[in-house]
This record gives structure tokens, sequence and C-alpha cells, in this order.
């Protein structure tokens, strides 16, 4: 019986330790000449997608006066998609159209792939026009 929590005990604390790692290596930074954000990635196949292809620069549009959209190099899978959205999400609309909303909305069918959240101030992006952002691991 010793054993058996000893092995449980060491299995958990290796769960955590590993889990912890693997936490600080989904974590991005995004940055423009208006600023830069860090984000954490969300844990999905498309969030893990665009890890694979950093680092990226990608023009953005405002779009709707909520959100700033730019097209990806390459389509991400797909993974379960929701239609609220909250400032500071990162989306994926279509399988390549990378999304960061400012503002919080709703989207019409199908939705958006949660690809993050912003952990930084995101209205700095909250302004009209284009920007041209760096995305990279940080």
């Amino acid at each position: 019986m010793k054993r058996l929590a000893e092995t449980s005990m060491i299995a958990a604390l290796l769960t955590l330790t590993l889990g912890g790692a693997a936490l600080a290596q989904d974590r991005i930074l995004i940055s423009s000449d208006w600023g830069d954000v860090t984000a954490e990635l969300a844990d999905n196949a498309a969030a893990h997608a665009l890890a694979a292809m950093l680092p990226l620069k990608i023009e953005m549009d405002d779009h709707l006066r909520q959100e700033k959209t730019g097209d990806l190099p390459a389509a991400l899978p797909a993974a379960s998609r929701q239609r609220e959205f909250s400032a500071g999400t990162l989306g994926l609309w279509s399988s390549g159209d990378f999304v960061i909303y400012y503002r919080d909305g709703r989207v019409p069918q199908p939705g958006i792939v949660i690809l993050g959240e912003v952990q930084g101030d995101v209205s700095i992006f909250d302004r009209a026009g284009k920007v041209t952002v760096k995305i990279e691991r940080e």
C-alpha cells in the first residue's frame, strides 16, 4: 500500500512538472507598431498547428470595429466552434483567417475556433486601419 502511494505521488509530481512546462511553451507574443501583448494558446489542434507555424508576420485589417483579421500562410485543422467571444479572444474564422477580437461580441454560424486568449491590454488594436503583427513564441 505504501509503495502504491509513493508511486501515485511521483506520478502526480511528474504530471504537474511536465504540465507546467507545456503551459509555458503555449504562450505567444504578439507585437506591432501599436504595442505588444502576450497570449495563452488554447489546447486544441488548431492552436497547436498555429504554434508550429511560428514565427509569423500577418497584415491585419480592421473589421466591424471589433476585430483585426488577417490571412495565415496555411489552413489550420478544424476544431470545435463557438459563437460568443470576448475582448482578447484569438480566433479562427475560416481555416486560414486569424482574428484578434478587441471587443466583446457574437458571430454568426458556424462560429469561430478559439485559438487563445490575450493576457495583456488588447485595446491597443482598437483603432481603424491596418496593422502588421508579428507572432512568436514567448
